[in-house]
């Protein structure tokens, strides 16, 4: 209810003042900028650690803005996280998820196995965040990575958007266009060439021009939504950070950080160009902006097979592990959010959040109610933006559909510990280089379901020195925690896995639009199977 009195005082708040103006007609909604990154950690910014002076527009934005330090991915991999966003639900719910394995992540994007071959997206039955801000006369577009599912039916402007730029899943290789067909790029509904035909990458370089692309794209929304009139909903998906990592030729070689770093300033670039773009239309005030990523840092220290060469990727600054784990450097985030003359300048808050409060909050921002006929995850967070309050709720870490881990307040309790399975390790396979905590970075899945391990995430956010079980302090917190985990559980419905079910057939063999292209290739016999999920 506190949502829906919020975006009620904010519609009532446009009402008088378009009244004051003696503007007829009714007022229209603040636009709506969702800006997600894919595989950035929270070291990365300089907002967050050390001033690096390689993302001045993002260190701005927070300085005008409000900065989470206790920000949420849904999941930590790409595409259940994506899902949560635009649903208001954790992966578990929507049936983003696998039952193929305990604890497994589910879709894993390595050289060795790419989503391509997943016969499932996302279900017909949820209801996305596009399709419900229509109720509220905006104009939605994507641009970059989908990631929730490739096939026809799946497809972005099938699920609410109006527009899209970008690319079904990822861009791992090697493509023979045989055994792997080289993935498409589209606009709109069909596909306008492939990725690394028409939109190549140097990969002995790291030089493309697809960032540069899709700034363009969002420049040109935001214009042409502008000059209508019309309130806009763009969900700016870049994926420079994300093997392969790529810049534009006048970045290459600008970072300290190598070619991570060089990525990381053309996407702060493209964020303070868009920001000016606001500001000179004159519709900054009317514009809500958030800027996160879609899980932790990549981590991963493995030697590849194929095309893309082992890489550390982003900063889990103080946090434990990386990307593909349930500990802080897999989940938590950075965020801001953005918003002249509405959302105070230079504040932090503290209150935990989750990618999933983007779909109520932006929601609250139309006017408009979360579905009432499902279990929505996310938080309206406008009060705290607005009025800087906090509220007392929980973060689940899930993997698989398995419950790992959950924060409330400064403690997190762990009831499954993993990273990955010994086999792997030994192969040079990583998700904690240079990590290693006794009991908990265990590469074997170990249980702690009866007596979880419990950190102090204030005191120690590295997730290091578990707490006594024989303290009070464990104690206590264990009581906290018992009956949210027990509430939580038993009112779960799981929905129907669909990471399951894996079928070279379904690959992007003849996306629509090949046929005037001529890219068209000939698919494989069907051969449904369960999908291998190894972390």
């Amino acid at each position: 209810m506190a949502a829906v009195a919020v975006a009620t005082r904010w519609r009532l708040l446009l009402v008088l003042s378009a009244a004051e103006l003696g503007v007829t007609g009714a007022p229209q909604p603040p636009n709506i900028l969702l800006l997600l990154m894919d595989d950035m950690g929270w070291g990365d910014l300089g907002v967050y650690g050390e001033p690096s002076r390689e993302t001045p527009n993002l260190d701005r934005m927070a300085a005008e803005g409000m900065l989470f330090p206790n920000f949420y991915t849904a999941n930590p991999l790409c595409s259940p996280s994506r899902a949560a966003l635009l649903t208001g639900r954790l992966p578990i719910r929507s049936g983003f998820y696998t039952t193929n394995g305990h604890a497994r992540n589910g879709l894993r994007c390595s050289t060795a196995y790419t989503p391509q071959e997943i016969v499932g997206g996302i279900p017909d039955s949820e209801l996305l965040l596009p399709a419900l801000l229509k109720g509220a006369g905006y104009a939605s577009k994507i641009v970059g990575k989908w990631h929730l599912g490739h096939r026809p039916q799946f497809h972005p402007l099938k699920h609410g958007f109006d527009e899209w730029f970008g690319s079904p899943n990822c861009h791992f290789g090697p493509y023979d266009d045989k055994t792997r067909p080289n993935i498409p790029v589209y606009r709109d509904q069909e596909m306008v060439g492939r990725f690394y035909e028409e939109f190549p990458i140097n990969l002995k370089t790291g030089e493309a021009n697809l960032t540069q692309i899709y700034l363009q794209e969002a420049l040109e929304f935001i214009q042409r939504q502008q000059a209508a009139h019309r309130p806009f909903f763009l969900y700016w998906a870049v994926d420079a950070t994300h093997a392969p990592v790529y810049a534009s030729k006048p970045f290459l070689g600008t970072s300290q950080r190598g070619r991570y770093g060089d990525a990381v300033r053309e996407l702060d670039d493209s964020v303070g160009r868009i920001l000016h773009l606001l500001r000179d239309l004159g519709i900054a005030e009317n514009t809500f902006v958030f800027f996160t990523s879609d899980n932790g840092a990549a981590l991963i220290s493995a030697p590849r097979q194929g095309r893309w060469p082992s890489r550390r990727g982003g900063s889990n600054g103080p946090f434990l592990c990386g990307k593909q784990t349930t500990f802080e450097g897999g989940m938590r985030e950075p965020a801001i959010a953005w918003w002249p003359g509405h959302i105070p300048a230079g504040q932090v808050s503290h209150q935990l959040g989750s990618i999933m409060d983007l779909f109520t909050t932006s929601l609250s921002l139309a006017g408009l109610e979360p579905p009432r006929d499902r279990a929505i995850d996310g938080l309206d967070l406008l009060p705290t933006m607005l009025q800087g309050r906090l509220t007392d709720r929980p973060i689940f870490y899930y993997r698989g559909n398995t419950l790992m881990a959950v924060t409330l307040g400064q403690y997190k309790a762990h009831f499954w510990t993993w990273t990955n399975s010994w086999e792997e390790f030994k192969q040079g396979i990583d998700f904690c280089p240079g990590q290693n905590v006794s009991g908990v970075t265990t590469h074997s899945q170990e249980e702690h379901t009866k007596l979880p391990l419990i950190f102090h995430l204030g005191r120690d956010p590295g997730e290091r020195f578990p707490l006594s079980i024989a303290s009070i302090e464990y104690l206590d917190a264990l009581r906290r925690i018992t009956p949210v985990v027990q509430q939580h559980q038993e009112a779960l419905v799981p929905g129907q896995p669909q990471l399951n079910v894996c079928n070279r057939a379904v690959m992007n063999w003849a996306p629509p639009g090949c046929e005037k292209l001529g890219k068209c290739l000939t698919p494989p016999e069907s051969v449904p199977e369960k999908c291998s999920w190894p972390h």
